[in-house]
């Protein structure tokens, strides 16, 4: 099978910007330390030159494919992460739930935990978990499936898949977090927009990618 091509969405001597794939790790673990996007990306900067390093700023689950972001220096991925909340001025995702949803648009805000099971719960207790908050909007809309705009205000694990859940309109795909069935073939969560200001490197940056194509097609036919 011939590998497809890295999605390179901005690169400058700073930094590296790129759109990853559905099923495809960011980084490798204990059970998988290859085929993973670090090692994708890092062979591409040492192609331009064999000392060349990259640093992960952010990272996306397995399943879900959209924008990353790498810096070419330690330091600056160090820096980029500690300001995260305040330099990523828009978080912006799409995804596609199951059922069609009552509230065309709203606000999710509660508290999250993980417990050792690695699932991530909804508390209302303050002292247990960490501030979420998730907005949404309905794009488009069959009689079963529903294609919403997200924008976070907080980047906690699992937070969009553990939101949608609490509203009874698991993410397509999704079977951890309540999902039924799977007509995309792949989770359906993707990060579409990331406007990122970089003060130190003085760069205000607007990546976007292209919604997947699998998405509109859900929604091109009665589902």
């Amino acid at each position: 099978m011939k590998k497809k091509k890295l999605d390179l969405l901005y690169e400058d001597k700073n930094l590296l910007i790129v759109s990853k794939p559905s099923k495809l790790l960011t980084v490798g673990t204990e059970k998988q330390r290859t085929n993973t996007l670090y090692q994708e990306v890092s062979a591409y900067v040492k192609k331009q030159h064999p000392k060349n390093k990259v640093f992960i700023v952010n990272r996306l689950d397995r399943d879900t494919s959209g924008i990353v972001v790498f810096a070419k220096n330690e330091k600056l991925k160090k820096e980029i992460q500690d300001h995260w909340s305040d330099w990523a001025k828009n978080r912006e995702y799409l995804a596609v739930v199951e059922g069609r949803m009552d509230r065309k648009k709203g606000t999710i805000k509660n508290y999250l935990y993980e417990d050792k099971r690695f699932y991530v719960h909804e508390t209302s207790d303050v002292s247990k978990g960490a501030l979420a908050i998730t907005h949404y909007e309905v794009l488009k809309e069959t009689n079963k499936y529903s294609l919403l705009k997200i924008q976070i205000a907080t980047g906690r694990k699992n937070q969009i898949r553990v939101h949608l859940k609490s509203l009874n309109h698991p993410i397509i795909g999704d079977k951890k977090y309540g999902a039924t069935k799977n007509p995309l073939g792949r989770l359906g969560l993707h990060a579409i927009r990331l406007d990122l200001v970089v003060p130190t490197i003085k760069k205000d940056l607007h990546i976007n990618t292209e919604v997947p194509v699998e998405f509109f097609k859900m929604f091109d036919k009665s589902n």
